[in-house]
């Protein structure tokens, strides 16, 4: 079952789902704690510092585009099964 919504509706729908977290910083709920600090870490991180993705979390892309053909380099690991 497909269900159909007017483009004017699902625009409308988008801008209110955008603007959702955006007028004031992010905070626990009342009676609730951010999580305590890492071991071995001297002070609890704040809200910024846990939505923070490190380098390993979210990797930069690489988009270099090859332009013409390569002939390939010799892999040594490339082995073919014993």
């Amino acid at each position: 079952m497909r269900i159909a919504i007017a483009p004017g509706l699902a625009a409308l729908l988008a801008a209110l789902l955008a603007g959702c977290g955006t007028r004031a910083p992010l905070t626990p709920p009342q009676g609730a704690a951010l999580p305590t600090a890492p071991y071995g870490a001297l002070t609890n991180p704040t809200a910024d510092e846990l939505l923070r993705r490190d380098a390993l979390a979210a990797p930069e892309r690489s988009v270099e585009l090859r332009r013409r053909s390569e002939e390939r380099q010799d892999d040594p690991f490339d082995l073919p099964p014993e």
